[in-house]
């Protein structure tokens, strides 16, 4: 009877430890899937704030405008709009960045920045009434001479693979006298230096600096 019991009380020390045990290997779990739920998650955060931050790159790098060449406007030569004259409108040489998407020209705006104040403004039709709030004249440079080519500032697109010249009035239309008037930026606004962006849509900005050493038609600028 004596042995029998010793056994009896030596089997309930090793059941309690073998419970004791599983406890502890319960709780490693339930810490181990905690971690893990941790870890993904921050993983997952990563990766989205990595991706987001990817698109924004690539949309303010690849959806911008790339600005070859600039000159004092030459004002009906050449295919130019006529109202784009050289005492008041600058011509570009333009095409969009490399992995561009196809761009409305309707979301392209520009200001620029001088002594006489800020000119900004949008793409409009160079003969219309946008002019007077700064407007801006596309067209394709397949043969600039054709005048048709100028592109609708309402259903107009820029193409990723195609150059373009582009007109932009610096003074709002204004002609004569009133080229020295408030927010002047033109060619013959007396400023050497002219900081101007381009912005395109939801994509990137563009910036330059226009040294104007000459009013002349054609001079260069940038």
């Amino acid at each position: 009877m004596k042995s029998n019991t010793r056994n009896d009380i030596q089997e309930d020390k090793i059941a309690a430890i073998g419970i004791g045990a599983m406890i502890v290997f319960i709780a490693l779990i339930l810490v181990a899937a905690v971690a893990a739920a941790v870890i993904i998650q921050t993983a997952e955060k990563l990766q989205q704030n990595a991706q987001t931050t990817g698109d924004d790159t690539a949309d303010n790098m690849a959806g911008k405008l790339l600005v070859q060449q600039g000159f004092v406007a030459t004002g009906g030569n050449g295919g130019s709009p006529a109202i784009m004259t050289p005492e008041e409108a600058y011509m570009f040489f333009v095409r969009l960045a490399p992995g561009s998407e196809p761009a409305p020209i309707n979301e392209i705006t520009f200001q620029f920045f001088c002594d006489n104040g800020v000119r900004e403004g949008t793409i409009g039709d160079p003969a219309g009434p946008a002019v007077a709030a700064g407007a801006v004249a596309l067209m394709d440079v397949v043969d600039p001479t054709n005048a048709a080519q100028l592109l609708d500032s309402t259903t107009g697109i820029m193409q990723p693979s195609t150059g373009y010249v582009m007109w932009i009035d610096a003074n709002g239309g204004q002609v004569g006298a009133a080229n020295l008037g408030l927010n002047d930026c033109s060619p013959d606004s007396g400023d050497s230096k002219v900081e101007m962006y381009i912005h395109v849509g939801s994509g990137g900005t563009t910036f330059a600096t226009l040294d104007i050493g000459t009013t002349t038609s054609g001079s260069l600028v940038i």
